[in-house]
């Protein structure tokens, strides 16, 4: 991912959903489902209507570059 800031970084899919849940992430655990990612006024959405906000990804990220 690249952030307005430039930040860049790679969002590990797995890792986020191994240590969450919800009915809206269980249909991302399918590799194929997971795949129909799109972007929809900056933010990661899947067609379940699911939208992942940017700001807590860029602060996954930015951990990971830390760790």
């Amino acid at each position: 991912m690249t952030f307005s800031d430039h930040a860049r970084g790679i969002f590990d899919g797995a890792a986020y959903l191994s240590s969450r849940q919800g009915p809206l992430l269980e249909a991302l655990r399918t590799p194929a489902y997971f795949a129909r990612c799109f972007i929809d006024a900056g933010a990661p959405c899947w067609p379940n209507g699911l939208a992942l906000s940017a700001a807590p990804l860029h602060e996954l990220i930015e951990a990971e570059q830390t760790t």
